[in-house]
């Protein structure tokens, strides 16, 4: 019994707020790092940013608002209510604007492009593996796939990956 208790003391416990914190700002920071490489996007940007590209009067932030937006409402239909706490999610759209105002200022050779593409991938991983082991409101399109696989009673990795 005591080793038990000594085990949980010795044990770095994160609250699900703080994930979400972490989760957001290091997945708005690699993405906007990724686009600012020019060498491919992460998907759950994707959509926002062609269409940032082919309607390029407003930014990827903004374009990426009003996507999860949609993705936001179409929830809300879906679950007949209002939820209150999907609102927090947008974060990601600002912050992306937030880094990617600051981005022109690092160097912009191939080399250092294909270094900040390599470097972004596995911190856009450790992003994602926060947000999903948080439990609380993520980006929509995160939210949009742990959401429709309660309301529809399927496995998360089923329609997350669907």
């Amino acid at each position: 019994m005591e080793d038990e208790e000594i085990e949980m003391k010795d044990k770095i416990v994160v609250r699900g707020e703080l994930a979400l914190v972490l989760a957001v700002l290091i997945n708005s920071f690699a993405v906007a790092v990724t686009v600012y490489a020019g060498l491919g996007i992460s998907p759950v940007s994707s959509f926002p940013y062609a269409v940032s590209l082919v309607f390029p009067f407003l930014t990827l932030g903004t374009w990426t608002y009003l996507f999860q937006g949609v993705l936001v409402i179409m929830l809300m239909v879906l679950r007949k209510r209002f939820v209150p706490s999907y609102l927090f999610s947008f974060f990601f759209g600002k912050l992306l604007d937030v880094f990617g105002a600051w981005l022109p200022c690092l160097p912009y050779s191939w080399g250092w492009r294909i270094f900040y593409f390599v470097a972004s991938c596995p911190v856009i991983a450790l992003g994602i593996a926060l947000s999903n082991r948080c439990k609380l409101p993520i980006i929509p399109t995160d939210l949009f796939a742990r959401d429709l696989a309660e309301i529809i009673k399927k496995p998360y990795p089923k329609v997350k990956t669907t």
